[in-house]
């Protein structure tokens, strides 16, 4: 399972996931278990909707020759 979350991407999972869990406890309602789907999500940096779609927010790896240039 390669990586497909980049950094960015894993923080608002993050924060989506505790408003959405915590909005699910202040309205004692079950919605808030959605909120473990981008907690999941951020915690194993996969996706697996990206996968099916063929995108990644990962940071590619930089080669040698790119470092020396930037």
């Amino acid at each position: 399972m390669n990586r497909n979350l980049g950094k960015t991407d894993r923080v608002i999972r993050i924060v989506l996931g505790l408003v959405i869990v915590a909005l699910g406890l202040l309205f004692e309602s079950w919605w808030g278990l959605v909120g473990l789907i981008p907690l999941l999500t951020a915690a194993v940096r996969w996706c697996p909707a990206y996968r099916l779609l063929g995108l990644s927010t990962c940071e590619t790896p930089r080669t040698r020759h790119q470092a020396k240039a930037a």
